[in-house]
């Protein structure tokens, strides 16, 4: 999925599917290494508890998909 951003600059991309836990970890990394990424989906159906079941997309700029790739890889994270 690719969300264009156009007003500042990004065109996000998908790095990767997590559950919201790991998203958020996911997120913390990128950005220590200064890396902006987008957490989406996180609120999906929290209300009924299904949000366990509903995968998280952590979204970064189609520029630094590489770099975050690198970093999840080498955490062992999922890969696309």
């Amino acid at each position: 999925m690719r969300v264009n951003l156009g007003d500042i600059g990004m065109a996000l991309v998908e790095l990767g599917r997590f559950n919201r836990q790991e998203a958020f970890i996911v997120q913390g990394r990128l950005e220590d290494e200064d890396i902006p990424s987008f957490v989406f989906d996180a609120g999906a159906s929290i209300a009924d508890g299904s949000y366990l079941l509903i995968p998280v997309r952590v979204m970064v700029d189609d520029e630094d998909l590489a770099a975050a790739r690198a970093i999840v890889d080498a955490a062992g994270g999922p890969t696309p």
